[in-house]
């Protein structure tokens, strides 16, 4: 729902992207928090977290080597020092935030997968997955920016409610509480879903689907501009600044009558977090 051009671009053009320091941060950051909770209640300090940041790194490296090229051309090794140290100022935040020597998660970094009655799969990995004595489920997502403004926010909620929907699906529990951790600004964003929230969460993937379904066939993918496209790596093959996108890969139909411009039938919206993952029948 960004821009249905980049989801093109991604997802069937599969053009490739260059990582930015500010993603990679947030996966070096995730990384640390997922390895903290290895070791006894008791030593789970933030000097712990903060030693655990050079060898997650070291590992990421190996794994994405093309990581490395953030900071080529880096001899002194500054750029790399000051962007390390942005990511220990994130982890101490953490700690302000919650008491990891109180929490000991059911799951962490837990890929989930689902089917809907359609035949819609739906998948995605949840940072942090909480169940207190009770049986009571709190889904918990990291984010190393800051809290949006309160008019910005469902992106960040809808992708949580995607979440519990999920949940809810493969094991029949409603969770009690969606929590978002601010790293960036030190916010705590909380919402206690119920079953309707759920149900209307499917009706829009399903809309959603069909949306992208009809857009693969007609292959009319458009552009919608907003302030993300000063950070997007297509801008060289995109209408909006003068670009041509490459030659559609895939056979295309004109778009039928009542259908837009965006392969949508009628008034129908709808929205997706950038964790969403969808796979039709």
């Amino acid at each position: 729902m960004q821009c249905p051009l980049l989801y093109r671009f991604r997802v069937i053009d599969k053009l490739p992207e260059k990582p930015s320091e500010a993603a990679t941060r947030g996966t070096l950051v995730h990384a640390v928090l997922e390895r903290l909770f290895d070791v006894p209640a008791a030593d789970r300090t933030a000097p712990r977290a903060r030693a655990l940041i050079p060898g997650q790194w070291d590992r990421l490296l190996e794994s994405k080597p093309e990581l490395s090229d953030l900071f080529a051309g880096d001899t002194e090794g500054e750029r790399l020092t000051r962007w390390l140290g942005e990511a220990e100022r994130l982890v101490d935040r953490w700690f302000s935030l919650e008491d990891p020597t109180r929490l000991e998660p059911a799951e962490r970094e837990m890929f989930v997968e689902t089917e809907l009655e359609s035949g819609l799969r739906l998948r995605g990995v949840i940072d942090r997955v909480d169940i207190a004595p009770s049986g009571e489920v709190r889904i918990v997502d990291y984010k190393t920016g800051k809290a949006p403004r309160p008019e910005y926010s469902d992106g960040p909620l809808f992708q949580m409610t995607f979440y519990a929907l999920v949940i809810w699906r493969l094991k029949g529990v409603v969770p009690r509480r969606l929590q978002l951790v601010y790293l960036g600004s030190g916010d705590v964003m909380t919402y206690d879903p119920v079953v309707a929230d759920l149900e209307r969460v499917e009706r829009k993937l399903l809309a959603l689907w069909d949306a992208i379904r009809l857009a693969t066939e007609t292959g009319d993918w458009r552009p919608r501009p907003t302030k993300l496209c000063g950070w997007c790596d297509h801008q060289a093959v995109c209408p909006e600044f003068g670009g041509t996108p490459p030659v559609y890969p895939l056979s295309a139909r004109p778009a039928g009558p009542g259908e837009d411009g965006q392969g949508r039938m009628g008034p129908v919206r709808a929205e997706a977090g950038r964790a969403v993952a969808l796979e039709g029948p």
